[in-house]
């Protein structure tokens, strides 16, 4: 069954209804016919301003063609009175609207992005309108209650709990008034897992399999030079280099500028790409010349992976993966991988050695040992083939 997720979103200065689904065209042919859709090339999405109304036309819409709709995000959330212009809703009071503007601009002062901004804002603005106190009474037993009763309950993953309690310790950091203690005020354990990787022969397998020469000079790129996905849709044709073999990667995560590398194999694939569907200013464009969308993307990277018979859960980030373990594989020192990818800290791009087999392939298994030792002594080795049943 269709699957299509509504979340709640700040956008244009005005609450909006996020409505996130996994690339369908007949989907996306069917929602553009509700009245008052729109796309936010910010956030990527589609949207409709949040209402009760909209919330009904929404689900009805959806509902009448068999498909599910999760609403579970909008349940808690009241309908704005009006839609007011700036960062703060209208429905608190004068001083909380006052502490909240306070707070957008102490975190505008450590210059963090704009997007951080609006995050942690909107977690605060959610804290708030849930403890419905004056902000000088709140304590720490307020935030244990909000994540219990909200952030639990709605589900959130374990890196969104996180950034909650980011934004509400910097809260209390700020609004000394409080009685919340930043200190006291901690994070779930950061999840731990071990990414998701293509082999090599697995990467040519699916670039073959990818006819498309936009979508097979997409994904190429993004493997052959580890970029992450809203990297490649941000970069501009200027911002490749043939002659360095180099691409240039602007305000990547973090607001850092690099190099990476360019592969020497791929440029003629890029040269007859570019020749064919001359894109503008970005490397590769949407229509009407904007920049492509992450969807777009995932959806044929699905596509590709079904012909190349790859079993494996695939998403542009797992081509980045794939990019770094292959590089350590071949002998590149962990500290030019971890500056080409971008890493901040060494700790994250050591997780690539876990799932490189340069290592890996020397050890072995015990039930290898066990069954060499025992062949040793059967000539023929018959009792020793587990794809045999025994027939004693």
């Amino acid at each position: 069954m269709k699957k299509i997720v509504l979340n709640p979103l700040w956008h244009r200065n005005r609450f909006q209804i996020a409505i996130g689904f996994d690339f369908d065209e007949s989907i996306k042919s069917h929602l553009k016919k509700l009245k008052g859709i729109s796309w936010s090339q910010t956030h990527r999405v589609f949207y409709l301003e949040l209402t009760s109304e909209n919330k009904q036309r929404l689900f009805q819409h959806f509902n009448d063609k068999g498909w599910y709709v999760d609403y579970s995000a909008l349940k808690d959330i009241k309908d704005p009175v009006a839609q007011k212009e700036g960062f703060v809703k209208p429905e608190i009071s004068k001083e909380t609207r006052q502490i909240l503007w306070e707070f957008v601009s102490y975190l505008r002062g450590k210059r963090f992005s704009e997007s951080t901004v609006r995050t942690y804002y909107n977690f605060v603005f959610l804290f708030l309108e849930f403890q419905k106190k004056d902000p000088s009474e709140l304590t720490n037993r307020d935030v244990e209650l909000f994540i219990e009763k909200v952030i639990v309950k709605r589900r959130y993953a374990v890196s969104t709990h996180r950034q909650c309690i980011s934004g509400l310790k910097h809260f209390a950091r700020l609004y000394t008034q409080s009685n919340i203690d930043p200190k006291v005020i901690s994070s779930p354990k950061k999840s731990s897992y071990t990414p998701t990787v293509l082999s090599k022969e697995e990467i040519i397998d699916l670039l073959r399999a990818t006819r498309n020469l936009k979508h097979r000079a997409v994904l190429a790129l993004i493997y052959s030079s580890g970029l992450r996905i809203g990297e490649l849709l941000n970069l501009k044709i200027a911002d490749l280099d043939v002659d360095r073999r180099q691409v240039h990667v602007h305000q990547g995560k973090g607001r850092k500028d690099r190099n990476v590398v360019m592969a020497e194999s791929i440029i003629p694939l890029l040269f007859n790409y570019l020749n064919t569907y001359k894109p503008a200013i970005y490397f590769v464009e949407g229509l009407e010349g904007v920049a492509y969308s992450s969807s777009s993307v995932r959806a044929f990277l699905k596509v590709s992976c079904q012909r190349a018979k790859i079993l494996k859960k695939v998403s542009p980030h797992c081509l980045r993966h794939s990019f770094a373990t292959h590089m350590l594989e071949n002998g590149t020192d962990i500290r030019y991988i971890q500056e080409i990818l971008g890493h901040s800290r060494p700790e994250t791009t050591m997780i690539y050695t876990h799932v490189a087999q340069k290592d890996l392939l020397k050890i072995r298994s015990p039930l290898d040992v066990t069954l060499g030792e025992l062949a040793k002594n059967d000539k023929e080795g018959e009792n020793m083939r587990l794809s045999r049943n025994n027939l004693g």
